[in-house]
């Protein structure tokens, strides 16, 4: 579920911080810039984890601040594809079931990816797997909060860097669009033995 990436970037420390160590400084630095922040095709970071190479830091004519080329590791939230997680239910819609695991919330499991055969409940506005016994069908319900494991079937980034808005009439709508699309979410599964809700399995 998390992993430590190497990355490298550059740090820039304005005057104001000179007075501090230079270490101390790229630490706050860097942790400003990436924490809780997703990076394109690498994950949400979580944490700096060390600070491998500090290259020569340099002033440019016109600006009083270092500039400094460092390499360092972060921890980052990337899961594997197939990974069984554990999170809790957030919300349920005809889409699905949306899941968060309390620092990222980005995840459903699509409808067509629930326990066979599912209903959404229309009044509850949550989803029912019609689970088949002996004595008939029995409603298992998927209420908001409950524990639910589920298996991590794809992940999507979206640059959401804003383009250049467009001379017309649609150009705020361009603009709002991709400011509204999440840069890193996850589809999972539940469609197999031993997936869903804890309950159902503890209990059995």
């Amino acid at each position: 579920m998390f992993v430590l990436t190497e990355m490298k970037d550059t740090v820039r420390i304005p005057p104001r911080l000179f007075n501090i160590n230079l270490y101390d400084g790229i630490v706050e630095s860097l942790n400003k810039k990436f924490a809780n922040k997703v990076v394109h095709n690498v994950g949400l970071c979580i944490a700096l984890w060390d600070v491998t190479t500090v290259e020569d830091s340099y002033i440019f004519p016109g600006d009083g601040s270092s500039h400094t080329v460092v390499h360092f590791r972060y921890v980052v939230f990337r899961p594997f594809m197939e990974e069984i997680l554990q999170g809790r239910i957030k919300s349920c819609s005809k889409e699905g079931v949306h899941v968060t695991l309390g620092f990222f919330d980005d995840i459903l499991i699509a409808a067509d990816a629930l326990q066979h055969p599912a209903r959404f409940d229309e009044n509850e506005q949550v989803w029912v797997w019609e689970y088949a016994t002996e004595d008939g069908s029995h409603d298992l319900f998927m209420d908001v909060g409950e524990v639910i494991r589920f298996r991590v079937a794809e992940e999507t980034f979206v640059d959401t860097t804003p383009s250049v808005p467009e001379s017309g009439s649609d150009a705020k709508d361009t603009y709002d669009g991709d400011l509204k699309k999440s840069p890193y979410s996850i589809v999972g599964s539940i469609s197999e033995p031993g997936l869903g809700l804890l309950s159902w399995w503890n209990n059995t």
